[in-house]
């Protein structure tokens, strides 16, 4: 598999990763079993990228992350979690002590000494402007208690302002064919200051696997279910934040650019690999043959319909969520 880096980052990683949050939650129940043959599969497909969260089934996908290292050894992984969705979402718990909390925790769980990239994970607009925010993380780099530190972000403005602070050394944003705005000045400000970007919810929870319909319905413990109008959590994390029946519209409008050979999926996660200033692309997955077959979009040819998908997001997506985030 191709492998991307960036300057702050320091380390190579296949441009496709795994997104381990339906290891842990909300996507409905994936049994332990399952789960670790999906890490197991994925770096058999040349992943080498894996990104969790402490809040992932209250730690349960940073657990299996955590065996799946130990069955495999870590030569050549990359393995990121985030911090800070355990407490009320106020900048006042954005501290120091919590901080070295949450790493103790997630190291525990994840049973390394350092952890190669830890988050913010979507903190409060403030945090990202607040300097003892930055100066405690770069403590944790002092102290090898992590080796890199980035931060999750909802807007582009926030990826903006973490960009500009020195140590910061990637950027997660949600990126795909229904969430254009951040080709247009994050991606470009990433790639001069050499910050990595982790794209995020490329196939925008599923709708760009192409295989939903008007019937299609999610059980109650999933987030597609019960945060369709943002109820849980930022509605942008949930279909991207576009409706899902103009989702599936605009599905139909993409499907006729998918590559002979191709599924939609992986035209989708393409789609994000083309993108200049992508480090790695984050798909999920919850089964073995999934993950292999996200792993397998890094083989197709890079794709010749950008115009199309952006005509179709203009015309459908655009005035939806352009503004929002």
């Amino acid at each position: 598999m191709e492998k991307r880096s960036a300057r702050r980052l320091a380390r190579e990683v296949g441009v496709i990763g795994l997104g381990c949050w339906q290891l842990g939650a909300d996507w409905g129940q994936v049994d332990e079993a399952d789960a670790l043959a999906v890490l197991h599969t994925a770096a058999d497909t040349g992943v080498t990228f894996f990104d969790t969260a402490d809040v992932y089934g209250d730690g349960r996908s940073e657990t299996l992350v955590g065996r799946f290292l130990r069955e495999r050894g870590d030569a050549g992984i990359t393995v990121a979690t985030k911090m800070g969705r355990r407490v009320e979402q106020v900048p006042e718990n954005y501290t120091r002590e919590n901080f070295l909390a949450w790493n103790d925790r997630s190291r525990q769980n994840l049973g390394v000494d350092t952890i190669d990239l830890v988050q913010l994970h979507c903190p409060p607009t403030p945090v990202y402007s607040r300097d003892e925010v930055f100066d405690a993380l770069d403590e944790l780099v002092q102290a090898e208690r992590i080796a890199a530190y980035g931060v999750s972000v909802e807007t582009v403005e926030e990826a903006l302002t973490a960009i500009a602070r020195p140590g910061v050394a990637s950027v997660q944003i949600i990126l795909n064919a229904l969430r254009l705005k951040p080709l247009e000045r994050v991606l470009p400000a990433a790639a001069e200051a050499g910050v990595a970007i982790i794209a995020r919810v490329p196939l925008a929870s599923g709708l760009l696997s192409g295989r939903y319909t008007r019937e299609t319905t999610f059980g109650e413990d999933d987030h597609r279910n019960y945060n369709r109008h943002g109820e849980a959590f930022d509605v942008g994390e949930t279909f991207s934040g576009v409706p899902f029946e103009v989702g599936l519209e605009a599905v139909e409008r993409l499907r006729p650019l998918v590559p002979e050979g191709a599924t939609m999926a992986q035209f989708a996660l393409r789609w994000v690999v083309d993108q200049p200033g992508v480090t790695v692309v984050i798909p999920g997955a919850r089964n073995p043959e999934q993950a292999r077959a996200n792993a397998s979009a890094a083989d197709l040819a890079p794709l010749e319909s950008h115009a199309e998908v952006k005509a179709v997001y203009d015309d459908l997506i655009r005035p939806l969520v352009h503004d929002r985030w």
